[in-house]
């Protein structure tokens, strides 16, 4: 089949996203599929660039710069992305037809495009829904239930309505559905998120030896440093670690926060703490490999669940999980189930504090938990099983 995977964001970005999309899109590649990942980019030279990339096709639109900018301006862009796409690059999906549309969101804004391309072709499609948005913004109390709320959730059902099935990333996501009264109007299932596991490239001691952190143990937060994330929940252990001399926290990426997480770093005088900015997938995964323990944080107010995708980079090269996220979240569960990490809940700082230094002092919980994150990697989050349970209701 030829099959549209439609993301906004593919490499060289460092978004979690991206190899994950990649992944799939190879596991498809090798299942004789014809793939072509379909994204936007804000500096190639013309409207429309095809390129083939590791045996995949990618055609890249031109548009706006997302990241980095004014909320307003990114939201612009943001409503324009459906509209941006077909104006752009319509001469060329016309000419090379889709069977099957795979769409990943965030954004929520691909409904009309999508429903127009299956018009078009006469296809099928599949949302991958990562982001139940707008609620997780109205719990984080970015926006409130006015007009802006009432449009987004007008442009949230569109992104639903355009969808034959739509795969959530954990069970608890199902009661958003049941909850707001759309469990029967949609086709629904858990896709859990996914890792090729494959090895990846090696840069030897680059992060250590280039910080002088040969004798650290580093805590490593790789991704989106935005609201939903409260960033300032790590920077709050890191000052109570401050002491301790072995404890250091390295965070790769980019985001809303990071020129104010900056700001507080050299306001608190932090120095056990340095924020890198985003680098490619390959060297990201590297620098995981040489950490010691994988953060995961998520804002305490959120009422909808995550499955953050730093996970599966932390899994990967068998790093234990530590994780302060909101009450309820599915993560919990999974990740206590399968020894993989611990857990506590956003806002209780002591135990936080005190599974950071259980982590600290003893590396055999640490090799133990690793190893446990990879075989839970290996046997729920693989790219192999995830092609297989998306294509499973397109193919005979």
């Amino acid at each position: 089949m030829n099959i549209g995977l439609l993301v906004v964001y593919y490499m060289p970005s460092t978004e979690s996203c991206v190899q994950m999309i990649y992944d799939l899109a190879h596991e498809l590649t090798l299942r004789g599929h014809d793939p072509i990942v379909i994204t936007l980019n804000s500096s190639i030279p013309t409207n429309v660039q095809i390129t083939d990339e590791q045996g995949i096709r990618v055609m890249r639109v031109r548009a706006g710069k997302l990241k980095g900018r004014t909320k307003c301006v990114r939201a612009l862009t943001e409503f324009r992305l459906s509209r941006i796409i077909w104006s752009k690059a319509q001469t060329y999906l016309v000419e090379h037809p889709l069977d099957l549309i795979i769409y990943y969101s965030p954004s929520i804004f691909w409904g009309s495009l999508v429903k127009r391309l299956k018009e078009v072709f006469d296809c099928k499609s599949y949302l991958i829904l990562r982001d139940i948005f707008p609620q997780w913004s109205v719990d984080a109390g970015i926006i409130k239930k006015g007009l802006l709320y009432r449009y987004l959730k007008k442009k949230e059902l569109e992104n639903y309505d355009a969808a034959d099935v739509i795969g959530v990333q954990s069970p608890a996501n199902m009661e958003y559905f049941i909850t707001s009264g759309l469990k029967n109007r949609y086709k629904l299932e858990v896709l859990f998120n996914w890792s090729s596991l494959v090895q990846s490239g090696n840069i030897g001691d680059r992060v250590r030896s280039k910080l002088g952190l040969e004798k650290k143990i580093i805590f490593i937060y790789g991704g989106n440093m935005g609201v939903a994330q409260d960033m300032d929940n790590i920077l709050r252990l890191a000052a109570r670690l401050s002491a301790e001399a072995r404890a250091y926290f390295l965070l790769v990426g980019d985001g809303s926060e990071v020129h104010r997480l900056k700001r507080e770093v050299q306001k608190r005088k932090l120095r056990n703490v340095s924020i890198h900015p985003a680098v490619n997938q390959e060297e990201y995964m590297c620098m995981v490999s040489e950490c010691d323990i994988g953060l995961i944080s998520l804002d305490r107010r959120l009422k909808t669940q995550n499955f953050p995708g730093k996970m599966l980079g932390y899994m990967y090269h068998a790093k234990p999980i530590l994780a302060s996220i909101n009450e309820g979240n599915d993560l919990e569960e999974v990740l206590h189930a399968h020894v993989a990490g611990l857990v506590s809940h956003n806002g209780d700082d002591e135990t936080f504090y005190n599974d950071a230094m259980q982590l600290i002092r003893d590396p055999v919980l640490r090799q133990r938990m690793g190893k446990s994150g990879r075989m839970l990697l290996e046997e729920r989050f693989s790219a192999s099983g995830a092609a297989s349970q998306i294509l499973s209701h397109f193919t005979n």
